[in-house]
């Protein structure tokens, strides 16, 4: 098992954001979690990556346990995420938002880059060329020079990705990454998902809105409500889930 939660439980105040939660996602597997606003999605990301701290349950990523970790140790272990609103470095290229996150990975330290070393050069050959990698992917390469805050929404949406995955995880956590997206663009970022699980092997947790996006590419769904996963299961079975239904989906979806 790739990434394994179980129990996983979170209050604030008198309130439990997330009450019990048990999840698993295999290796190269693509899961959608999905569920009205405030059912405690993001939080389950944020317990997961170490941003909050869990009161109760366990977070293992290939058998290692994760929670208490602080988030950069759970980013070199092996997840990345993105964001529902996008974080960015808006003022630096494109390729330099790519870069930083790839460059922990890098065989050299601080010594050999002030020395310019030839590790050092090797390193930043090695980097370019990944960079260029997962620029290509996105279609971005053409704007790799550009400031990222000039870029259309749809565009740094595809590169806050880019950059999650130039981390190098085993496991990435997409939070609505269709937010703000018209059909089109909705329809190459099904398209980019699906490449990029194909291509690099990783397992996929997303949280998303879109159930055109989520139905078409999920192999499975768990559905929250008020902190509890109340369903489970293939898109096909949750669409035709009458608790599902009342208490998110609405009698469109499911009769599409």
């Amino acid at each position: 098992m790739m990434l394994e939660i179980r129990g996983l439980t979170k209050h604030f105040g008198g309130i439990r954001a997330v009450d019990g939660v048990d999840l698993h996602l295999g290796e190269g597997e693509l899961v959608g979690l999905i569920g009205p606003n405030g059912s405690g999605k993001t939080t389950v990301f944020n317990l997961v990556t170490g941003i909050y701290r869990a009161d109760a349950g366990s977070v293992t990523l290939k058998g290692e346990n994760l929670v208490g970790l602080p988030p950069h140790r759970i980013n070199r272990l092996g997840v990345a995420r993105t964001f529902q609103n996008i974080r960015l470095f808006r003022n630096l290229t494109v390729m330099d938002n790519v870069r930083i996150a790839h460059h922990s990975h890098l065989g050299y330290g601080p010594v050999a880059a002030l020395c310019r070393t030839g590790r050092f050069y090797n390193g930043e050959k090695e980097l370019n060329g990944i960079v260029e990698v997962f620029l290509s992917i996105f279609s971005l390469q053409n704007r790799k020079n550009d400031i990222a805050g000039s870029l259309s929404y749809g565009d740094q949406r595809k590169l806050e990705i880019a950059r999650a995955l130039a981390s190098k995880p085993e496991v990435l956590l997409l939070d609505e990454p269709a937010a703000g997206m018209n059909p089109y663009e909705v329809g190459r970022l099904m398209e980019f998902i699906l490449a990029i699980r194909d291509r690099f092997r990783i397992s996929i947790l997303l949280i998303e809105h879109q159930m055109r996006l989520v139905m078409g590419i999920c192999e499975r769904l768990a559905v929250m409500d008020f902190g509890q996963v109340i369903a489970r299961g293939l898109p096909s079975e949750i669409r035709e889930n009458r608790k599902v239904i009342e208490a998110y989906l609405g009698e469109d979806v499911a009769i599409e």
